[in-house]
């Protein structure tokens, strides 16, 4: 479904990274992502970053031309979005910790607001943290990790998320950042013995499974993600390994 909305609000998030809210009437799911047209540059996928009724939101970082042009908007200029797209997160999967890294938290933030489960937040520093006022607003347990130990945990979100399953239960991790991150998240759930469903990052042209360009082994990202569960990372010989670019080339992570 293509839309055109007019974004309501902008929250400045970091320095870096913003927030578009608009009103949709059309039903997304915590995990799934839209399309963003931006005239005379390019379409790109974006988590839904929070759904609240008829308001829904984007959280862009600037990191590109298209991204760098978005951050360009302001109140009442208009987006053009298709979607919602993909698979989102099961959140009736018991106890859960939701994990997010860097601008990764902006698509687990509609899990940690529809459950209000506990949340670790994590980034390269306490300028990179973004959300926290929409996390602890829904959750009674929300944790800083920063890598450089400028607030909160002195250590990277794994090694947090240890640190938390070590004192209490968890059934299922729900978590979305850099890849190496979801890596070691999906390694730690493993010697845990703890469920995970981790939304991955790969190059869209069309978010409807149609163009092949995110096909990690016998899966469409698009359309049989983004999100992945233990059983299915499994058996997904590229993730933490490689990711295509625009040119279908294969880049290595590691």
């Amino acid at each position: 479904m293509t839309d055109v909305v007019t974004i309501k609000r902008v929250v400045d998030e970091c320095y870096d990274t913003k927030t578009f809210v608009f009103d949709w009437e059309a039903e997304a799911r915590p995990g799934q992502f839209i399309m963003i047209w931006v005239p005379g540059i390019d379409e790109i996928p974006m988590s839904i970053s929070g759904i609240d009724g008829r308001e829904k939101s984007v959280t862009v970082k600037a990191i590109g031309e298209a991204t760098r042009a978005i951050h360009g908007f302001k109140a009442g200029d208009r987006l053009r979005i298709r979607g919602p797209y993909g698979n989102g997160y099961d959140l009736g999967r018991g106890n859960l910790l939701i994990v997010g890294g860097g601008v990764g938290t902006a698509a687990v933030m509609p899990a940690v607001t529809t459950t209000g489960a506990d949340t670790i937040l994590a980034g390269r520093t306490q300028n990179d943290i973004i959300m926290e006022g929409v996390a602890t607003s829904h959750s009674d347990n929300v944790w800083i990790a920063t890598d450089d130990g400028s607030r909160g945990f002195h250590g990277n979100a794994v090694q947090l998320m240890k640190e938390k399953a070590a004192l209490k239960r968890y059934d299922c991790v729900i978590a979305c950042g850099p890849e190496v991150m979801l890596w070691f998240t999906y390694q730690a759930c493993k010697e845990l013995g703890i469920d995970c469903q981790l939304s991955l990052e790969r190059y869209m042209k069309c978010g409807a499974g149609v163009c092949g360009c995110c096909v990690m082994d016998d899966s469409r990202v698009c359309r049989d993600g983004p999100v992945f569960d233990s059983e299915k990372l499994a058996k997904l010989s590229e993730f933490g390994v490689s990711k295509r670019d625009e040119c279908g080339r294969t880049v290595k992570f590691r």
